[in-house]
């Protein structure tokens, strides 16, 4: 049972990004001044053409032992891409270095779901659209961390703090609460003076839960509310 959280619950609205034209002075600029490690390119209508990435410059063009960081060392990834293949030489704008088609999600969308495409695409961060492909915002692998790498004890933690406030105290002593991989599990005898629903679904509103399920008697596993 995996929470149902969405992507526009955890997107960043603030949105660094770059047009089609913008040269590599400038991304490098953009990526080294708001340290961000890729952008999106967007045409005049803010639709999504694709995703300039420093991690993808640099990776294409590893070169070890070579120090440096910051503007310096983007400008050298950057310069490099410009001669991947010889007697070719790609425009150094953000339409020519740019990965595309990019992969984009919409805010309805679930965070596991944008967890499950990040990895299965090795991306690290993925534009977010609206239904006419309008950027609206973006959501990284930072962003869904806040979800889903909490400590479980952490987790735990809140989730018994949120049984003090649905149940009697009397009655949430009586109550075992574990964590196990974002996996709560409520035990213990719920009499009449704990509403379980109502514990349920504030033990669904921690950040970290990915499912909840109660082992009382008589009571079915939890569903995502």
């Amino acid at each position: 049972m995996v929470k149902h959280r969405t992507v526009g619950e955890v997107m960043t609205s603030e949105v660094v990004q770059a047009r089609p034209d913008t040269p590599f002075e400038e991304l490098a600029r953009l990526l080294t001044s708001h340290r961000i490690s890729g952008l999106p390119v967007v045409d005049d209508d803010d639709k999504v053409m694709g995703v300039v990435s420093r991690t993808d410059l640099t990776r294409r063009q590893a070169t070890r032992g070579r120090s440096g960081s910051g503007r310096g060392r983007v400008l050298r990834a950057l310069g490099r891409v410009g001669r991947v293949h010889p007697g070719v030489t790609l425009p150094l704008t953000a339409g020519g270095l740019m990965s595309s088609p990019a992969v984009t999600v919409h805010p309805e969308q679930r965070v596991v779901d944008a967890a499950r495409i990040m990895e299965r695409r090795r991306i690290g961060r993925l534009p977010v659209v609206d239904e006419e492909d309008r950027l609206i915002g973006i959501t990284t692998r930072r962003d869904l961390l806040r979800v889903f790498l909490r400590t479980d004890e952490e987790v735990r933690e809140d989730v018994a703090g949120a049984a003090c406030l649905h149940s009697p105290a009397h009655g949430a002593g009586e109550l075992r609460i574990d964590v196990r991989d974002g996996i709560v599990t409520i035990e213990g005898a719920a009499g009449p003076e704990i509403d379980t629903t109502a514990l349920i679904r504030a033990a669904w509103r921690v950040d970290g839960v990915v499912g909840v399920v109660s082992s009382d008697a008589g009571v079915e596993p939890a569903v995502d509310p």
